[in-house]
């Protein structure tokens, strides 16, 4: 069956170009031409992935992040004219997954659109269930446990803690981490990672500040702590 699409965009022409474009590439695709449509349109054709510019009239895109992301843990790639990194890690911090800068090739975000599909289902088919010390990660609900307490992680943080729990102890670097959450090797943005790593402390850790699970191993990357003997 074919994964459906939700483009978000005030501009429907391109809304158009990314429909016909994501439709020849084998996608069901639907629209929404604010945050605020968004969201009905979300609710109703619960789709695999978004797309979402975030500079809109009615609801602009961070505001549906907020929203929607208390929802649901569909993966989010972001669209934005704005270069400046602190709209990008703004949008990161609010959930989103990936993003991508205007003007934008329609075949790289095909791509990025296929690789996160693709992470999420190359995870359906890995050891189902990790536990490492008190925490928990079950691939087939999507459930994390710390502790006996449920969190709720996006779809990029819960990938970042199933990889590091996969191998307790062993650091990764940004660039590692980058690669299994975009799956191809694109030029990275390597700042994603440290915005995603402080949200997954903020929601699992005791204290985040002084991490118990998820450390830092300066200049090389993070590592989740094994369990000592």
């Amino acid at each position: 069956m074919a994964k459906t699409i939700l483009v978000v965009d005030d501009k429907k022409s391109l809304r158009t170009m990314v429909q016909s474009y994501l439709t020849q590439e084998g996608f069901r695709v639907v629209t929404a031409a604010d945050g605020r449509e968004a969201l009905f349109v979300a609710r109703e054709e619960k789709p695999d992935l978004i797309i979402l510019d975030l500079m809109m009239p009615e609801m602009g895109g961070y505001e549906f992040l907020r929203v929607y992301s208390k929802e649901a843990q569909t993966p989010i790639i972001i669209l934005t004219a704005r270069v400046d990194e602190t709209d990008k890690v703004l949008g990161l911090e609010l959930g989103a997954d990936d993003y991508v800068t205007k003007p934008f090739s329609l075949r790289e975000l095909t791509a990025r659109v296929r690789a996160v599909l693709r992470r999420l289902e190359k995870a359906d088919v890995q050891q189902p269930v990790l536990q490492v010390g008190d925490v928990t990660l079950d691939r087939n609900t999507r459930r994390v446990t710390v502790d006996g307490r449920e969190v709720s992680l996006t779809p990029s943080e819960f990938e970042l803690l199933a990889t590091l729990m996969g191998s307790p102890g062993r650091v990764f670097s940004r660039l590692d981490l980058l690669d299994r959450l975009q799956g191809d090797a694109y030029e990275g943005y390597e700042r994603t990672i440290d915005v995603h790593i402080r949200n997954l402390r903020t929601k699992i850790e005791p204290d985040p500040r002084h991490p118990r699970y998820v450390e830092t191993v300066y200049g090389v990357g993070y590592r989740f702590a094994p369990v000592e003997p």
